[in-house]
């Protein structure tokens, strides 16, 4: 830190001391000016005069005043000027009391706005210069009373120029922490929207596998002892699913690695693509699935091509979780214009329904499972079609069953087709 720097740090801390400073030296300059003639024979003499007791009187209580001019500026202004007025008005040689009031008005404008700094700037101006003028033995265009009327002009525009130079840097500080306000909240969003979106990846990659692990882990204890062959096919697909989901919880956690680690898998994101795989997994789990795959097309955005995988996923998970054992699912997606339609329904009871029972509570048990069970799947589902500006409807089907219906548009936020 400079000495220029702390030296600014203590004025801002001593602000009566500063004061005090400056009437000591406004002190010293009119006591220095007073034994000067500034109209001798051959220009300004100096030792010709001494200041008479009053100037001396008026010159103290002018500089004490001064002391007190951030505290009360309009009041020392006053006084300031009375008691140059009462020093011009003697008519013997005039003393430089009327410093006091120039610096009085230096405070003034530095502290008020421009039209108040204008109005009583050319007040005091006119009231001492035309004091000065019109008093004493020298004649109204004496250089003394020319120099009364600058240095108060000076004293008005240095203090306006003072305060508007603190509003600049002001206005250019407020700027600046607003704008560091707005980078730190942006900031926090971003991170906020990146949490939020590896958690939805997170549900829907933990969802799905362990639901087929827990179904076929289900399976194989059912079938251990009386069909061995059909266990150990169920505990490989429980094999399966685990690996899957290793390896999907590996590359999601790989996202959130620093710098200098060990580099995360480069296994592509899952997508539409993969969509068989998906199928086959639910099949091997007992769910038949049919699939109906419009002309998508290969040239979707990622964030649509993973939106609508995970949307797929996410649904036949919920339909082997909740609409029963003797439930089917269909898969459509298509190409509609500027969007790509995910839609899956399925026909089932609801979980612990055996689908023996009457049309008429078969629907809404099964919609029931759906929207009870399907904790933050729905809600995720929801928050990406959301994210790329499209819809997402979810509820029952009339008859019985469940759907889930997305509209993605292809020209998504964050990439086109």
């Amino acid at each position: 830190m400079t000495t220029l720097v702390r030296g600014r740090g203590w004025a801002r801390t001593h602000p009566l001391a500063v004061d005090a400073a400056v009437a000591t030296v406004v002190l010293i300059c009119m006591v220095i000016g007073s034994f000067a003639e500034p109209n001798g024979q051959r220009g300004p003499t100096w030792g010709t005069r001494t200041p008479d007791l009053p100037s001396l009187l008026l010159m103290v209580l002018g500089a004490v005043l001064l002391v007190f001019r951030r505290r009360a500026p309009w009041s020392v202004l006053g006084a300031t000027c009375a008691a140059s007025i009462a020093e011009l008005l003697t008519g013997g040689p005039r003393d430089p009391v009327v410093m006091c009031a120039v610096v009085a008005l230096f405070t003034v404008a530095a502290r008020t706005d421009r039209s108040t700094t204008w109005r009583i700037g050319l007040i005091t101006m006119a009231g001492l210069t035309g004091v000065a003028m019109l008093s004493g033995p020298l004649p109204w265009y004496s250089q003394e009373n020319i120099g009364i009327f600058a240095w108060t002009g000076m004293a008005a525009a240095a203090g306006d120029a003072v305060r508007s130079r603190r509003a600049f840097v002001a206005a250019i500080r407020e700027r600046a922490e607003r704008a560091e306000r707005t980078r730190e909240e942006e900031a926090r969003r971003r991170v906020a929207e990146e949490r939020l979106r590896i958690a939805r990846d997170l549900h829907d990659v933990v969802a799905h596998h362990i639901a087929l692990v827990n179904v076929q882990a289900g399976v194989a204890a059912h079938v251990m002892d009386k069909r061995p062959d059909q266990a150990k096919e169920a505990l490989a697909h429980v094999r399966d699913a685990s690996r899957s989901a290793l390896n999907e919880l590996r590359a999601t956690v790989g996202l959130l690695r620093q710098t200098g680690d060990p580099e995360a898998p480069t296994e592509p994101a899952p997508g539409l693509h993969r969509l068989d795989e998906l199928v086959d997994t639910f099949r091997n789990a007992g769910l038949p699935v049919e699939v109906a795959m419009g002309q998508v097309g290969l040239d979707l955005p990622a964030a649509v091509d993973l939106a609508a995988f995970r949307i797929i996923q996410e649904a036949l998970t919920n339909v082997q979780k909740h609409a029963g054992a003797a439930a089917k699912a269909e898969v459509s997606v298509v190409r509609v214009g500027p969007n790509v339609e995910v839609t899956v329904l399925d026909d089932g009871p609801g979980a612990g329904q055996d689908g023996q029972d009457g049309k008429g509570d078969k629907g809404d048990k099964g919609a029931a499972g759906h929207l009870e069970g399907g904790g933050h799947g729905l809600i995720g589902m929801r928050e990406r079609v959301g994210a790329l500006g499209g819809r997402c409807s979810v509820g029952p089907r009339y008859g019985g069953g469940f759907r889930v219906h997305a509209i993605l548009p292809v020209t998504a936020k964050g990439g086109t087709a």
